[in-house]
């Protein structure tokens, strides 16, 4: 076996750095697979029928709560072959490992198993040891899946080398085309008061009169919740008119134009609209802003940093599998 290479080892030691799962979490407490039938051969080395269900299982009833008929098998394929696709892509990075003939330590895996037993069982060996024999685990089969965890998580590291630098043109570009992300969701609390008009023209011309001798009253200095009280038809009228906090695309289009426009504490002009009259007020505004390049700029380079580093990985993988001989039943 080679001796571990300088850059793998830091990928190594940065995985043994992370967050440990509980021991009763699907990571770890996987039931022994039971060779029930072939889903995939990968150079050789069987993919079973039962690791792609173990894998699948916890997504599965998830969908089973949300999805039913069509759209179910539809969701139930999807999260198989993506289970499947997983599966095959860590036997062929366990395979590379196998290739370049790296070797972990026993003390990486040893240091592993402490901080397992330390974080989740109180440092109490006896009752990890127990807990594995609960679900049918041998100490050799826990420390063997738990190494290939390892390999695979500073495989994917080892493999993936960036600059860690972008540049500020992709940055600006980024900033300019995602601003939406970087602003907070803009509300306003809003009042309304709505009076109907009629089909027949005699009429229509009455509740035009009757919407214009409201606005005069609200000119002069009428409350508006009272005004609404006795003008108003709309479903909030015994509220004022009261719509609260409201968002976008909660009103009709051009009622929301007019609204998300007016400034606090104007009424609106009247409002012609789908044969109705309405008359708005704006009492408060929340957000709205931007937040500037400045203030994300960090933000965003380690976005994309992070998304040049999964480019980059899946890239590799992609050259795993055309090198190898992959058949899926």
């Amino acid at each position: 076996m080679r001796y571990l290479a300088r850059p793998f080892a830091v990928a190594l030691q940065a995985v043994c750095g992370l967050v440990l799962l509980p021991i009763c979490c699907a990571a770890f407490a996987q039931q022994p697979v039971q060779v029930d039938g072939m889903a995939a051969i990968v150079n050789g080395e069987v993919i079973t029928m039962s690791q792609v269900r173990s894998l699948s299982q916890p997504r599965e009833k998830q969908l089973r709560a949300q999805y039913t008929g069509q759209e179910l098998e539809k969701q139930l394929k999807a999260t198989w072959e993506a289970a499947l696709k997983d599966l095959i892509d860590r036997q062929l990075i366990l395979q590379a490992f196998k290739k370049e003939k790296y070797e972990i330590p026993d003390h990486f895996v040893e240091e592993r198993m402490h901080d397992i037993i330390r974080e989740n069982f109180g440092g109490d060996r006896s009752t990890f040891i127990k807990t594995l024999e609960a679900q049918n685990y041998t100490l050799g089969e826990f420390k063997q899946k738990e190494m290939e965890q390892m390999i695979v998580q500073a495989m994917r590291g080892h493999n993936v080398k960036t600059k860690n630098i972008i540049s500020p043109t992709k940055v600006d570009d980024y900033y300019r085309k995602h601003r939406d992300e970087f602003t907070s969701k803009e509300t306003i609390k809003l009042r309304m008061i709505m009076i109907p008009g009629q089909k027949d023209t005699a009429t229509a011309q009455s509740q035009k009169a009757l919407a214009e001798e409201v606005l005069g009253k609200l000119a002069s200095g009428a409350e508006f919740d009272q005004t609404a009280q006795i003008y108003s038809e709309d479903s909030t009228r015994d509220n004022g008119g009261d719509w609260g906090w409201i968002e976008h695309n909660t009103l009709a289009g051009p009622l929301e134009k007019i609204a998300f426009n007016m400034p606090i504490g104007r009424i609106s002009n009247i409002i012609d609209y789908a044969g109705n009259y309405y008359i708005l007020k704006v009492e408060d505004k929340q957000g709205g802003t931007t937040k500037s390049l400045a203030e994300v700029r960090a933000d965003i380079e380690k976005k994309l940093i992070q998304a040049e580093a999964q480019q980059i990985q899946e890239r590799w993988i992609a050259s795993l599998r055309e090198k190898a001989f992959i058949k899926t039943f």
